[in-house]
């Protein structure tokens, strides 16, 4: 970790690409941008109508010529170009302008555990592309440990569970480096997916995206309500309809996709020493991530494991943080001095 901590402070900028915002961060500034990764795209001229928020407010309600596109999928760069078209806009023009006349712009990103090198070179690519000369990638899962103040420099175990949109990923972390990792495609993105499934099959009813806010709400809610009213479009008729939703049956939905969170934290502790296991039985793991605060996934995994969870304070920017912390230098590095052995 020492080399990489070296490396990241001569960084003037972090990056955050996940598939559902993107975010980046400042050097003594903080963060500047915090956006939804989608763009609308005019296709007849192919020019962009819209970046962020204002394009995220049309998904699903555009005319034939319009396109809503995300140019980032599990946190991997998949149409470089959307990327750096979307970058340019989310960034100030004032900030465009002062990365310009720096002599050398450096970057730091972060990738996903066990990216694959077609992935970490787009986005090299992308940030090369907006005039950085050096771009360092960091893993995702050791920026989020970072970001929520977890001691990852230290001998001892640090569990860290980064829930995005489209994947999950796991890692025990000791000693600056990870131990044990698993990365799972079950995000934010699947249990909405599962919870518009059901409705459907139960109800016949095809919830917009927003039709689910309702439900989150009821979900987290303590205690949560019986049921749940919600408006979608009937499957048969395609006519507005309004129905209550059993809030206990919605939950028995999402117990599917969530379990496969929990079994990657099973493989992950399988794979560590018993004395890190043994520390985590004490400290417990933090939830990180956008989707962090899906209902029941803490109790489940409090239940499934027997070990303290936590979520973590502001856990969709943690990884940007960790990030900002480790470029600014927030970060101690670790020593580990070679023992002298006298022979004389």
């Amino acid at each position: 970790m020492t080399l990489g901590l070296e490396q990241l402070r001569r960084c003037n900028v972090a990056v955050d690409l996940g598939a559902a915002r993107t975010r980046v961060y400042l050097k003594d500034t903080g963060l500047v941008v915090d956006e939804p990764s989608i763009v609308a795209l005019n296709t007849h001229t192919g020019s962009l109508i819209a970046v962020g928020s204002l394009a995220d407010g049309m998904a699903g309600r555009t005319p034939k010529h319009i396109r809503v596109v995300r140019p980032i999928s599990g946190g991997t760069v998949v149409d470089i170009d959307m990327a750096q078209r979307m970058l340019r806009h989310l960034v100030s023009q004032k900030l465009r302008k002062a990365w310009r006349r720096s002599p050398v712009l450096r970057a730091a990103v972060c990738i996903p555990h066990d990216s694959d090198p077609l992935a970490q070179r787009a986005a090299v690519e992308t940030l090369t592309g907006l005039g950085a000369r050096r771009v360092e990638l960091v893993d995702t899962l050791i920026a989020a440990a970072v970001g929520c103040g977890l001691p990852v420099e230290q001998p001892e175990a640090s569990m860290i569970v980064v829930c995005g949109a489209a994947s999950t990923q796991v890692a025990v972390l000791s000693l600056g480096s990870i131990v044990a990792a698993e990365k799972v495609l079950v995000g934010g993105d699947a249990i909405d997916y599962a919870v518009v499934q059901h409705v459907r099959n139960q109800h016949e009813l095809m919830l917009p995206t927003q039709g689910l806010h309702p439900l989150h709400l009821a979900l987290r809610a303590i205690p949560s309500p019986e049921s749940t009213e919600v408006r979608g479009r009937d499957v048969a008729t395609g006519l507005s309809r309004t129905v209550r939703v059993s809030t206990a049956h919605v939950r028995e939905a999402i117990n599917t996709p969530l379990t496969a969170v929990l079994d990657a934290i099973g493989r992950v502790l399988r794979e560590c020493p018993p004395d890190l296991v043994a520390d985590l039985g004490v400290r417990g793991l933090t939830l990180a991530g956008g989707s962090a605060v899906l209902p029941g996934l803490d109790s489940m995994i409090r239940t499934g494991t027997g070990m303290p969870v936590q979520i973590a304070k502001d856990p969709d920017v943690c990884a940007v943080v960790g990030l900002g912390a480790m470029m600014e230098g927030k970060v101690e590095p670790l020593h580990l001095d070679p023992l002298e052995v006298d022979l004389s």
